[in-house]
């Protein structure tokens, strides 16, 4: 951390910090000493183009081919992109865990804000789920004759059970420990990467690229029936476009992380895009390399998702190749980690504002180990239980990237409509009068992931979505409409402050606690 009297990490800066939380009717129960470079970490981490970005290849070269990530990785990363950008603005002007909730509320009401923290929850447990099924998968494909492991229903439910547990026992024992992984896995992610990128250009059998920019049909058997047979090659290339979409998702970690994080109005936004900008160039390279490396596209896209570990065998020497596995099994390891994180501390910021069933207990924060334990383990089991139904892991995918994207559009959306209206206290990290261009965007990104999420054979996504919207409006009109009274506002802001004393002094974090205890950090 920087040491300059108003960098990161010194007593001035916590100081700040709380007294914004404070402002916002929150105690400061979380332990913050994460560094600028720590809450970007977390989001590069779950992002990590090792997992989603090798895992998903399938939907992309059984698409339409090379185009599919000489074209379509640049279009969908900028779709993140903006998306990163309005969520950014908010983010610093409104700094808390479960982020993209309190802004819903604050910018367009307790009914919207709490239905954008029913979509980002579901969206945030399903796309950890799709993370350690996509792990299982890899694992097996890389190491399973070596392991005994084989891909059926049962070893799945085992491994994930285990691997996900390992995770929330290390977010269990803290911060401290999570974010000494997290920052390792910033610097795995970018070396492992780097090296994947040298080693299929340095065994490629010819360079053709050509390729980049080559449209061909592979949907049906051609592409290994990663999408039905379809005649209309946009919509197949569209479909792609979920491979680098789902593969940049989950930087509202950053955010969700606010409360954790030091100078959070100015480090929060520049992690969430820079996040999103280095994710999509070195994944941009790492794929661009692979593609050039096919020794066939026909005989590639055949093999569906197999299309890595297929291209691996074929080009790379067996040493190198099983030690670049492993670097990426790491890396995906870690991704999990990070994303449990974020699940957490969203439950933990929706349950403080009794927005969940058992809200007392998952809103507690352990006074040993600065976590919230319940949420951590509740988001853990949620995960696993729902790879129990949706046991194809393209199904995971597009509920996870339906769920977020409209949990990141929700309140971008609102952002404008309240912008120099009822929202006229900006953060410092502000994009001034594009804020409204950036907001439309993102409505119409939302509306197309929407579409092309729920196409065969994903049609269970939009099973699952509408069965959502309808359970939550019976909810909500039902029930939480009158019970349910959403983030502090005026008022219950000045009502809490005995609240927020009592808070922590119960986790041994008075105010001069809070600054001297992050001021070592």
């Amino acid at each position: 951390m920087s040491q300059d009297a108003r960098g990161p990490g010194s007593p001035h800066d916590i100081s700040d910090d709380v007294k914004v939380l404070h402002s916002m009717g929150y105690a400061q129960e979380l332990l913050r000493r994460m560094s600028g470079f720590s809450n970007f970490a977390i989001s590069f981490s779950i992002i990590c183009i090792l997992s989603g970005g090798i895992n998903s290849l399938g939907q992309g070269i059984g698409g339409v081919g090379g185009a599919a990530i000489g074209i379509g990785w640049p279009l969908g990363c900028l779709v993140s992109l903006i998306f990163a950008l309005g969520m950014g603005q908010i983010a610093s002007a409104y700094p808390t865990a479960g982020g993209l909730y309190h802004w819903g509320s604050i910018l367009g009401g307790r009914a919207l804000g709490w239905f954008t923290a029913w979509f980002n929850l579901i969206g945030l447990i399903a796309v950890l789920a799709a993370i350690n099924v996509g792990t299982f998968l890899f694992v097996v494909g890389a190491f399973g004759p070596q392991l005994g492991l084989e891909a059926n229903a049962w070893t799945q439910f085992i491994f994930l059970a285990l691997l996900t547990g390992s995770h929330a026992l290390f977010n269990h024992l803290g911060i401290r420990v999570t974010t000494l992984l997290t920052d390792l896995s910033g610097y795995l992610i970018f070396l492992v990467a780097v090296a994947l990128t040298i080693a299929f250009l340095a065994y490629a059998p010819a360079i053709d690229v050509s390729r980049l920019w080559t449209f061909t049909n592979y949907s049906g058997p051609a592409g290994g029936d990663v999408w039905p047979q379809h005649s209309s090659l946009l919509m197949v290339f569209l479909l792609g476009l979920l491979l680098p979409i789902y593969t940049i998702t989950g930087f509202d970690a950053s955010a969700h992380t606010s409360e954790e994080t030091v100078q959070a109005s100015h480090n929060v936004p520049r992690s969430m895009v820079r996040s999103v900008v280095l994710s999509a160039v070195f994944g941009y390279a790492m794929l661009v390399a692979f593609v050039l490396a096919i020794p066939n596209m026909d005989e590639a896209a055949a093999q569906g998702w197999n299309v890595f570990f297929w291209t691996s065998d074929a080009v790379l020497p067996a040493g190198l190749k099983y030690t670049l596995y492993f670097g990426i099994a790491v890396s995906q390891y870690l991704c999990g980690l990070a994303t449990v994180t974020s699940v957490s501390r969203m439950i933990f910021a929706f349950a403080r504002d009794g927005g969940l069933p058992a809200s007392g207990t998952l809103r507690k924060v352990s006074p040993t180990f600065r976590t919230p334990v319940a949420a951590i383990w509740t988001g853990t089991v949620l995960a696993v239980l729902l790879t129990v139904y949706a046991d194809l892991y393209s199904i995971v995918v597009s509920v996870a990237v339906i769920f977020l994207f409209i949990s990141y559009g929700l309140p971008v959306a609102l952002g404008a409509w309240a912008y120099g209206r009822t929202w006229t206290q900006m953060g410092p990290w502000t994009l001034g009068g594009a804020y409204r261009l950036v907001a439309v965007l993102c409505v119409a990104a939302a509306v197309l992931i929407f579409i092309i999420g729920v196409q065969p054979p994903n049609e269970k996504a939009l099973y699952i979505t509408l069965a959502f919207l309808v359970i939550t409006a019976i909810v909500w009109f039902g029930l939480e409409n009158r019970r349910f009274q959403g983030p502090p506002i005026g008022d219950a802001i000045r009502r809490r402050q005995a609240e927020i004393a009592a808070a922590e002094q119960a986790v041994g974090e008075a105010a001069g606690t809070a600054v001297g205890e992050a001021g070592k950090a």
